[in-house]
């Protein structure tokens, strides 16, 4: 048998699999990957080596010791989650008595292409099994020797303690193996690329399978006539600088015109950080000499629409709430946007307008994850609106059947 009929077998015996039985697992993996953290280290290293000292994806690909420990963590958070399974949705008796029970069900086998991300992989999987799913794993090259060290830690438990190691599969990097995992309908339920927009935009082109789009975030922050200059400074400093490697970070900060003499206390903080600015006219002239002028640059019309995932951040200057709307509906990614006001008029216009997945007031938009909403981890951040928007997590995993009992009923 290949991957895919592999695959398929292993999630049929999952749906057998008693949810102290799963919990147990995900303990056992995460236990072993704390025990073996020098060899995930070591795979690790291997990949980073052919990385560009540069590169702002290193932060993406690296892991350490604090890190491993962190996923052990997050692994035993899932353990510790209601299970999504077998929950009852709905349930009604039929005139003839017929009794209807809506249940949430696994996917399946639920396929997974994304880029140097190694702490994805055992995300997916932890997720994955919680939710009774098979998952396939089609991580970039940047991280095949850690993607490969793991997945190898995560078969070996799961043999051991009785369990289908095909409940994970690793697929070779290449082209050639994606093309394979996204053409594999009637094995594959549903594909979730996690990455740029580039890759999400390759998969939603090329994929048979069913695809959740997740990932891409193009953040804007909008400074307001009545933003609060400080609850700004800060907002504007942790969505840009927390980590701009992920897809909630800021990446254009729009600024009413009448507050422009406010912007370079908003920037402050950024140029400690070495964030270039791209600035627009009005902006650039309220920044120049009050922003370190090697880190201030024109804006072109490039310098919009830009997921950086870099110490890069545009600025645009509007005359009105009406124009800020219109800048994030041309050119936001439906990820997570966000306004600074104390004015309620504009918060609730705001909050009413914005078409995207999360949308904050006085909020960074760093929050926008699935342990900061409550949900446990994540398997990605949703920008569609069809099954889930938003953080992803166990219960987005599940979709659900009908269960149908009766008599002997028969329909005239």
């Amino acid at each position: 048998m290949n991957w895919k009929e592999n695959a398929q077998r292993a999630s049929r015996t999952l749906n057998l699999l008693h949810e102290e039985q799963i919990n147990e697992t995900l303990l056992a993996i995460a236990d072993e990957a704390v025990a073996q953290a020098d060899r995930l280290l070591e795979a690790n290293a291997r990949d980073l080596a052919a990385m560009p000292a540069d590169n702002p994806m290193r932060d993406r690909l690296l892991l350490t010791r604090e890190r491993i420990e962190g996923i052990a963590a997050d692994m035993r958070n899932v353990a510790s989650l209601p299970s999504p399974l077998g929950r009852v949705l709905a349930e009604t008796v039929r005139p003839n008595g017929m009794k209807l029970t809506k249940v949430s069900v696994p996917f399946g086998v639920v396929g997974i292409i994304y880029e140097a991300r190694p702490n994805v992989s055992f995300d997916v999987f932890s997720l994955c099994l919680k939710s009774g799913n098979a998952c396939v794993l089609k991580g970039g090259s940047d991280a095949w020797h850690s993607n490969e060290a793991i997945v190898q830690l995560i078969r070996s438990v799961l043999s051991r303690r009785g369990i289908d190691p095909d409940a994970v599969t690793l697929l070779p990097a290449g082209h050639e193996a994606a093309t394979e995992l996204m053409q594999a309908t009637g094995y594959v339920d549903v594909i979730i690329p996690r990455g740029g927009r580039g890759l999400i935009d390759f998969v939603r082109g090329h994929s048979r399978v069913p695809v959740i789009e997740t990932g891409a975030g193009i953040c804007h922050t909008y400074f307001d006539e009545h933003g609060d200059t400080a609850k700004g400074e800060r907002i504007i400093y942790n969505a840009k600088t927390r980590r701009v490697s992920v897809c909630n970070a800021l990446d254009c900060l729009i600024v009413h015109a009448a507050r422009l003499a406010d912007l370079p206390d908003l920037c402050r903080r950024l140029a400690d950080r070495h964030v270039t600015v791209y600035a627009d006219p009005r902006a650039y002239a309220a920044l120049e000499g009050r922003y370190p002028a090697p880190l201030l640059q024109p804006a072109t019309e490039e310098s919009f629409g830009t997921e950086f995932l870099d110490y890069k951040m545009a600025v645009r200057t509007v005359d009105s709430l009406e124009e800020a709307l219109q800048h994030i509906a041309r050119y936001g990614s439906k990820h997570s946007e966000c306004i600074v006001s104390e004015s309620e008029e504009r918060i609730d216009r705001f909050l009413r307008t914005v078409d995207a997945a999360c949308v904050y007031a006085n909020v960074s938009t760093a929050f926008t994850d699935g342990a900061q909403f409550g949900l446990g981890a994540e398997i990605g951040i949703s920008t569609q609106k069809l099954h889930a928007r938003g953080p992803m997590a166990l219960a987005e995993l599940c979709t659900y059947k009908w269960l149908i009992r009766g008599n002997g009923q028969v329909r005239e």
